[in-house]
C-alpha cells in the first residue's frame, strides 16, 4: 500500500513537470534540426540546477541508514508537486502546451516507459534494492527532458506514418481541385505579414485563403489543406518556414505552387542552417519549383536574391524600393502614427499610382509591394489594388499599434530577426512623444549572434529614450551597444520578466508615450 500511495504521488509530479518539458520540445518543434537538444546544452543551468537537487541528500541518508523511509519521498514528492504548481501559476507564460494529438501521443509513450520502469523496479529492486529504485525514480525525474528525446525518437515511426497518411490525403485533394492555384511565400522575415498582405489584395476580386497563424511546416499545410480548402478556392497561399536546405523542396513537392514570393534573405535561423550561403539556396528552392507557366516575385533592394545564380523555369519580377530597373518600385513615401501613404511605379505602363495603407514600417512596403506586383498579374485592375491595399489589417504582432491604457503600444513581438527590430526602430523614432523600447533580442543567430546584437544597441541608441531589456544575459551585448554610443545608463532598466516590464511603463510614461515591444520571445528563451 505504501509503495502504490508513492507512486500514485511520484506520477502527480510527472504529469505536472512534463508539462513543461512536452512545451518546450512543442517549441522547438519537436527536436526537429536537433533545436531541443541545443536548447538543453545552451540552457544546462536551468535544465540541471532545479529543486530536484534537494532530492540527492534524502538518498545520502537512505544509503546510510539503510532503512524504506517511504513516506519521506512522498511527502518529498507532495512538496515539490505543489512546489512546480505554485511556480506553474505564477510564471510568466506566452505559449502553453497545446494538446496536440501528437503530444498525446507523446504523453501515452512517457505513461508507457515510466510505467514500465516503475514496475521493472518494483518488481526487481524495491524489497531488497530499495535505494538502488529510489534513486531510479529520482533519475527518471532529473533526467526528464533526455526522457522526452527518447519518447520522441520512440515515436518517429509512428509519426512518419500519420505524417505520409495526411500527406496522401492531402495531395488527392489537391490534384481533384485543378482550377485553384498555390501560391508559395517563403523567406528569413515577413512571411506571415506577406501572406495576409496577400490575401486580403488578391480577396478583392479572387477567394483566396492562406494558412493560418504560422502553420508553414509540412503538418501545418497539409492540415490547412485537409480542413479548410474547398472547390471554392481560386488561390491557396502557403506560407512555408525551414530550419534546414530541402525543407521549402519538400513542402513545394506537397503543393506544387504555380506563384512565389520571395520576401527578404537574412540570417534568421543561421544556427540551424549553418552558413549563410545554404540560407539563400533552401529559399530559393521555393522559385526553382515554379512551372513553366509559374511566376516568381523577388527583391531587386536585397542582394542575395540579385546575386543569386540560379536557373528558373518561371516568369520573374522584380520589386524595390530603392532600386529604380525593378518592375515595380515606390517611392515618395511618407510615414505617420497613422499609417504610410507612397506611390508605385509600374514598369509595364510607365506609370505612378498612390497608395495608402494602415500599416507602419519599410518592410511592409515590400510586403504590399509583392502583393500588388502577383495582383496585377492576375489581372486585378489598379483602382481595385489601390482599394485593397487601403483596406489592408495589419497583421497582430508585427508592427501593429494598438492603445494600452494611456499609452501607444507599437506590438512587434513576433519579430526576432535584425532588419525586422532595426525597421521596428525606425518606426518608433518617428513618434512624436517619449519613446520606449521592451527588447529580449533576437534569436538563433549562431555565430554572428554577439555582433548582431551590439549592431543592435548601437542602432537602438538614438531612436529611444528609454530601453527596457528583458533577460540579463541573452541581451547583455544590445546594453554594450547602448552604452558604447553613450545611451544614458539610467535610462537603461535590466529585467527578467516581461510583466515586470509593463508595470514599469506606468513609472516611466509621460503625456504622449509610444512604447515597442519587440520580439517578445517564447518561454524556452526565459532566463528565470
Amino acid at each position: 500500500m505504501q509503495y502504490v500511495f508513492l507512486t500514485l504521488i511520484y506520477l502527480i509530479y510527472f504529469f505536472i513537470k512534463s508539462t513543461k518539458t512536452l512545451q518546450f520540445l512543442q517549441q522547438n518543434r519537436y527536436n526537429r534540426g536537433n533545436k531541443f537538444i541545443k536548447y538543453i546544452n545552451k540552457h544546462l543551468k536551468n535544465t540541471f540546477f532545479t529543486v530536484e537537487l534537494l532530492y540527492i541528500p534524502l538518498l545520502i541518508l537512505l544509503w546510510l541508514f539503510n532503512k524504506k523511509y517511504i513516506y519521506v519521498f512522498v511527502i518529498f514528492y507532495v512538496f515539490l508537486s505543489v512546489y512546480k504548481l505554485y511556480v506553474k501559476k505564477h510564471e510568466q507564460k506566452k505559449q502553453p502546451l497545446v494538446y496536440t494529438k501528437r503530444i498525446i501521443r507523446l504523453y501515452l509513450t512517457l505513461i508507457v516507459i515510466y510505467g514500465l520502469a516503475l514496475y521493472l523496479g518494483y518488481v526487481l529492486l524495491s524489497k531488497d534494492y530499495f535505494f538502488i529504485y529510489m534513486t531510479l525514480l529520482w533519475i527518471l525525474i532529473y533526467f526528464d527532458s533526455y526522457v522526452a528525446i527518447f519518447a520522441n525518437i520512440m515515436n518517429t515511426p509512428e509519426e512518419k506514418l500519420v505524417g505520409l497518411y495526411f500527406k496522401k490525403k492531402a495531395m488527392n485533394k489537391l490534384k481533384k481541385m485543378e482550377n485553384m492555384k498555390v501560391i508559395g511565400i517563403t523567406g528569413s522575415y515577413g512571411k506571415t505579414s506577406s501572406k495576409n498582405i496577400l490575401s486580403d489584395i488578391l480577396n478583392i476580386k479572387y477567394n483566396a485563403f492562406p494558412t493560418p497563424k504560422n502553420f508553414n511546416t509540412p503538418f501545418g499545410i497539409m492540415r490547412t489543406i485537409n480542413e479548410h480548402i474547398d472547390k471554392f478556392n481560386d488561390f491557396f497561399i502557403a506560407e512555408m518556414g525551414a530550419c534546414k536546405k530541402g525543407e521549402i523542396k519538400e513542402l513545394c513537392d506537397l503543393c506544387h505552387p504555380t506563384y512565389g514570393i520571395l520576401t527578404k534573405i537574412g540570417v534568421a535561423h543561421l544556427e540551424t542552417f549553418g552558413s549563410e550561403e545554404t540560407i539563400q539556396k533552401t529559399k530559393f528552392e521555393l522559385i526553382e519549383s515554379l512551372p513553366k507557366e509559374g511566376v516568381g516575385i523577388l527583391n531587386m533592394d536585397d542582394p542575395k536574391q540579385v546575386s543569386y545564380q540560379g536557373k528558373f523555369k518561371c516568369s520573374i519580377l522584380w520589386i524595390a524600393i530603392d532600386n529604380k530597373k525593378a518592375d515595380l518600385y515606390a517611392h515618395d513615401i511618407k510615414l505617420s502614427s497613422s499609417g504610410t501613404t507612397f506611390k508605385i511605379h509600374f514598369k509595364d505602363e510607365n506609370k505612378d499610382y498612390e497608395f495608402t495603407t494602415k500599416l507602419l514600417g519599410r518592410a511592409n512596403i515590400y510586403n504590399i509591394l509583392a502583393g500588388v506586383a502577383l495582383g496585377n498579374y492576375l489581372n486585378i485592375s489598379k483602382d481595385q489594388l489601390v482599394l485593397a491595399v487601403k483596406k489592408v489589417l495589419p497583421v497582430e504582432h508585427r508592427l501593429q499599434m494598438k492603445p494600452y491604457y494611456d499609452m501607444h503600444l507599437i506590438d512587434d513581438a513576433y519579430n526576432a530577426n535584425p532588419d525586422g527590430c532595426k525597421m521596428a526602430l525606425d518606426v518608433l523614432k518617428m513618434m512624436d512623444g517619449k519613446r520606449i523600447v521592451i527588447s529580449s533580442g533576437m534569436i538563433e543567430l549562431g555565430d554572428l549572434s554577439d555582433s548582431l546584437h551590439l549592431e543592435l544597441g548601437e542602432y537602438m541608441s538614438d531612436k529611444a529614450d528609454e530601453v527596457i531589456l528583458i533577460g540579463k544575459e541573452q541581451t547583455k551585448m544590445i546594453y554594450k551597444g547602448l552604452i558604447k554610443n553613450k545611451f544614458n545608463e539610467k535610462n537603461i532598466h535590466v529585467l527578467n520578466n516581461i510583466k515586470d516590464a509593463f508595470s514599469l511603463l506606468n513609472k516611466l510614461k509621460d503625456k504622449e508615450t509610444y512604447v515597442l515591444l519587440q520580439s517578445d520571445l517564447p518561454d524556452i528563451f526565459n532566463e528565470k
